[in-house]
Order: structure tokens, then C-alpha cells, then sequence
């Protein structure tokens, strides 16, 4: 008997994911039909009026109340708000990501989206030896890595597919269609980018996600678990690490920041260290969170520990 409730409680998942998977993919498509301008402004308005009606919506603001115990309860609701609208304006970017993406090195006036710290693209493209770049959630984020491939500078990005099976797969043709190499987050990706730095190639990674028995660091000076993937890969290949970053500007423009290499902490051996470059990668992200805070996503369960 119990064989069967697993499978039967298996086939019911499934049952779930499908249709949960068909009714965005429905949605969406019913966006694209729209100029892309319309779609967005809708998206962001229905979420901002049904993302406080959200259960994720308390967890938000559960964390923007201990990030930031000085402010008005009203200022947090309007940072949440924010974010909700970001969230969703990121989602339906997805299916217009040919249509937003206009940069353009060689035009006398930006675009949609502009570039700041364009001359580091240029010169890691043109050095030999392995690169790591590392962005947060932040703005549109799958902008950084179709940027660098206009310039000719290939990444392999490395991301977490979402839970439902046919949202994954959406998500990761759109993706691979304009971005280049992608790789999912699961057993076995370490050694795939390993092998990459190892050929001289350059990887992307978002380090701002939780990581269960990660390194113990802190995120707006609360203790949280940072996955040391990219310090052991750094500690491991001594290549350069760089911050970018995407800002999401008024009028629905973009910028892509990128910075200069980190200086790297190191131990008494001189090999980088891992524990404190985990910590360095927090500081960095939270800086940029701290800059504009509507544009981060409050809801993960960061902080989680386990």
C-alpha cells in the first residue's frame, strides 16, 4: 500500500506542477501580445496590489524590520511594494528579453540599457587565464551576461532552477537562447565549473541565495550560510574576481555596472580564504542592496539556519 501513496502522491506533484507551469506559461504568452511597455506596467501594478496578500509578503517584512529597526512601518511596506514590483517586471522580462536588451557599445547615446565599467569587459576579454564574475538579485540580473557577450567575452553562468520541472525548462531555453552557456545548480556542478576555470574560461554566479551547512557569515549583521563554492574555486584557480551588478533606473531603463577585481583575503599561507571571501561576498552584495533595497528580493528565507 504504501508503495503506491508514494507514487500516487508523486503523480499528483506532477499533476500540480503542469498546471501551475501551463497557467504562467498562459499568462505570458498573453503578455507578449502586448507592447512590452504595457505588459510590464500591468505586471507590476497586479503585483503590487497582490503581492502583500501573499504569505511570502510576512517574511519580507519580517526581514526588512530587522535590517532596518529605525524605520517607519509605512517606509517598509513601500520597499516591499517595490520589490514586488521588481519581481514581477523580472519575470515578464523573460519573454521580452530579445526586445529590452539594446545595448550598443559603438551608439553616441545609451539606450534601454547602458554600461558602466565597459573598459573591464574589454579587459578581461582580452586576458588570458580563467575569470569569476558574481552579481546578487538584484534589478535584472540576466542582463550581465548577454552585455559581456557583446563584447566577445563568453561566461558560463551558473543558476538554480525553479522547483516546478516545466517552469525550469522554460526558463532555461529562454535563457540559453540569449545568454550562452548555463549550467543548474545540483550535484556534480563544482567539478563542471572546476573544469571550466581550468581551460582558462570565465564563470557567472549569484551569491546571495541561502545554502544549507555553508559558511557561517553575516547579511545585514544577522548569521546566515554562504555556499564557499566561489572562494574554494578562487582559492583553488588564484583568478580574479569581479562584482557586477544590474540597477533598474526610472522609465524603465538599466544599468549594468561592473567593478574592479577584488583584493581577495588571504591566510598565512597566502592561499585565499575561504571563510572571510564568503564574508567579503556578503559585504559587497549588501552594499548594494543598502544603495536601493526595493530592488533586492526580501522574501527569500536568507537567514535561514539549519
Amino acid at each position: 500500500m504504501k508503495p503506491f501513496l508514494v507514487r500516487l502522491g508523486r503523480m499528483l506533484k506532477t499533476a500540480e506542477h503542469w498546471v501551475s507551469a501551463q497557467l504562467m506559461l498562459a499568462i505570458l504568452a498573453l503578455l507578449r501580445r502586448l507592447p512590452p511597455e504595457k505588459a510590464l506596467d500591468f505586471a507590476e501594478n497586479a503585483a503590487r496590489k497582490v503581492g502583500p496578500k501573499l504569505g511570502r509578503h510576512r517574511v519580507a517584512m519580517g526581514n526588512l524590520r530587522q535590517a532596518y529597526p529605525d524605520r517607519k512601518p509605512e517606509e517598509l511596506e513601500t520597499v516591499a511594494s517595490d520589490m514586488w514590483a521588481n519581481m514581477a517586471r523580472l519575470a515578464v522580462e523573460y519573454v521580452f528579453l530579445d526586445k529590452l536588451f539594446d545595448y550598443d557599445p559603438d551608439a553616441a547615446e545609451p539606450g534601454r540599457v547602458e554600461v558602466k565599467g565597459r573598459e573591464i569587459f574589454e579587459r578581461v576579454r582580452d586576458e588570458d587565464g580563467p575569470h569569476i564574475f558574481f552579481t546578487g538579485h538584484l534589478g535584472n540580473f540576466e542582463f550581465l551576461p548577454i552585455a559581456a557577450s557583446t563584447f566577445g567575452l563568453g561566461i558560463t553562468s551558473l543558476f538554480r532552477a525553479p522547483n516546478n520541472p516545466y517552469v525550469a525548462d522554460y526558463v532555461h531555453k529562454t535563457r540559453s537562447s540569449s545568454m550562452g552557456k548555463l549550467l543548474a545548480s545540483r550535484s556534480g556542478v563544482a567539478l563542471q565549473l572546476a573544469r571550466i576555470l581550468e581551460d582558462g574560461g570565465n564563470i557567472g554566479a549569484l551569491v546571495d541565495q541561502k545554502f544549507m551547512r555553508g559558511v557561517p557569515t553575516r547579511f545585514f549583521g544577522r548569521p546566515c550560510q554562504t555556499s564557499p563554492l566561489v572562494p574554494k574555486l578562487a582559492r583553488q584557480y588564484e583568478c580574479d574576481v569581479y562584482p557586477a551588478r544590474c540597477i533598474r533606473l526610472p522609465g524603465g531603463r538599466f544599468r549594468l555596472e561592473v567593478e574592479d577585481k577584488l583584493t581577495l583575503p588571504r591566510d598565512d599561507t597566502g592561499a585565499v580564504d575561504v571563510d572571510r571571501m564568503a564574508q567579503q561576498l556578503n559585504d559587497v552584495v549588501e552594499r548594494w542592496v543598502r544603495e536601493d533595497p526595493g530592488q533586492w528580493m526580501w522574501f527569500h528565507k536568507r537567514w535561514d539556519i539549519r
